[in-house]
């Protein structure tokens, strides 16, 4: 999610200056189950609200020297406090059953076992006092994690700051759940997390139905201050679409930056057949009945069968331990019942 904010900046600030006014009201209770009438609207598979911890607890052995990915080389000598400053690390440090070790959290993680941690950042920065004041022995960090400035008076005051390559895609599951694990002196447990998860993934692949590929738009959408954004290429959410069966309806259009101002032409070029969103995003424009009247999309093929697919912002674009459960669901609203056929 930090990854998706920090592509979103530039996007932003195009939108803003296109003065992009089509409408947007606020959530209603019913977005978030993308309910609405009409035989197409979908009702959202939810992901598990809960990781789901390594059967056996493994045990630190402790001091590593690892090397981070801003290209430092990082000593950790204990991993008894440890902040990570991303859902998607927090997910990989209570999967591998460390998640008793973790002393705070990121805003964007989201999942059950974190709800009662402190949070150290505001808005979406991180906040080097409050991680400092928690004392941590180990701080996990994305290549995206801001502002600059605070990471180095972490880095400063001596705690080890491990960074790990923002997931882009699917392929990058493993390689994080390592990283972390190399860094926390669990090589063995990242072993057998990443097994099990790329076992788990390739299971929902293998479910996938044959047939014509739906394309799929995945819109970024933040009603309550007018934002509407397509993603492209570099959205991060191709790779997902693309385990679903799918074709990215943005990138086959010839979008080749990560997020682009939504426009009519933009989604009549797109001609997306489903729309993939964030529960919130859709929460912000009043549901399903609200997105379709977002200039351009009631003329898609998904907006006039009301097929859309909702995931929860916190998972969507983590590529962890519960992406299975995102691409599981994803399917299940595409081929389902009202889905994208």
């Amino acid at each position: 999610m930090r990854r998706l904010r920090n592509r979103l900046a530039g996007a932003l600030l195009s939108v803003l200056a296109l003065g992009l006014t089509a409408s947007g009201c606020g959530g209603s209770p019913e977005a978030a189950s993308g309910t609405g009438s009409g035989s197409g609207a979908t009702t959202r598979a939810a992901v598990a609200d809960r990781v789901e911890p390594l059967a056996r607890t493994p045990e630190p052995k402790l001091p590593v020297t690892v090397r981070s990915a801003d290209g430092e080389r990082v000593t950790v000598e204990r991993a008894a406090r440890v902040v990570p400053l991303s859902g998607s690390l927090s997910e990989i440090v209570f999967t591998l059953g460390l998640g008793d070790r973790v002393v705070a959290r990121d805003v964007t993680a989201t999942f059950e076992q974190a709800a009662e941690l402190p949070v150290v950042t505001r808005g979406h920065d991180v906040s080097a006092e409050s991680v400092l004041s928690l004392k941590p022995d180990l701080v996990l960090a994305e290549t995206t994690t801001g502002p600059a400035e605070a990471v180095d008076q972490i880095r400063a005051a001596g705690v080890p700051v491990l960074f790990v390559e923002a997931a882009k895609g699917l392929d990058d599951v493993g390689t994080r759940i390592r990283a972390v694990a190399d860094a926390l002196g669990v090589p063995a447990a990242g072993k057998e997390l990443t097994q099990r998860s790329e076992r788990r993934i390739d299971a929902v692949r293998e479910d996938v139905p044959d047939g014509d590929r739906p394309r799929v738009a995945f819109l970024y959408l933040r009603g309550s201050a007018s934002v509407y954004l397509i993603g492209g290429a570099d959205s991060g959410a191709g790779s997902l679409i693309e385990a679903a069966g799918a074709v990215d309806a943005g990138a086959a259009s010839g979008l080749e930056k990560d997020f682009t101002a939504l426009t009519s032409e933009a989604l009549a070029k797109a001609a997306p057949d489903a729309i993939l969103v964030m529960s919130k995003g859709l929460e912000s424009v009043g549901g399903v009945d609200g997105l379709v009247k977002i200039p351009g999309v009631a003329q898609t093929p998904a907006g006039l069968d009301r097929r859309i697919v909702s995931v929860e912002d916190g998972v969507l674009l983590n590529y962890g331990p519960r992406t299975d459960q995102v691409l599981k669901s994803v399917v299940a609203q595409l081929y389902g019942e009202g889905g994208a056929r």
